[in-house]
């Protein structure tokens, strides 16, 4: 079951704690500078959708699409990513200290100057991905 949230703005907006599972966030593109922190965001569809500068602290992304997303200079320190997509996605910048990376999928995605400090890359994908100046 998938709950759309069609052409809508959530810019700043605040969904701390927040359960979005299995959510089609897909065409609420603008989730820039949002704070999503602790909230449960696994097997959500956010492909396409612009999470810079997002606050995703501790947000549990398991299976989540994430597809050419922007999470550019967004904080996804003690994040759960196992087995997410993030093809192609730009992490510009992004912080991914202590964050679960298992089994993602990071082909082709932007990962300059992450800081992936900590961060278990065990199983990642990371074929033609960017990691110049990422912090490892």
């Amino acid at each position: 079951m998938s709950n759309s949230i069609d052409n809508k703005t959530l810019k700043g907006a605040d969904l701390k704690h927040v359960d979005l599972s299995y959510a089609d966030l897909k065409d609420a593109a603008d989730l820039k500078d949002a704070n999503l922190e602790d909230a449960n965001l696994s097997k959500a569809n956010l492909s396409e959708a612009n999470l810079e500068g997002a606050d995703l602290t501790n947000v549990d992304l398991t299976n989540v699409d994430l597809t050419n997303a922007n999470l550019s200079e967004a904080n996804l320190e003690g994040a759960d990513l196992t087995g997410a997509n993030l093809y192609g996605a730009n992490l510009y910048n992004t912080n991914l200290r202590d964050a679960n990376i298992y089994n993602t999928n990071l082909e082709g995605a932007n990962l300059s100057y992450a800081d992936l400090k900590g961060a278990n890359l065990k199983g990642a994908y990371l074929s033609y991905a960017n990691l110049k100046g990422a912090i490892l």
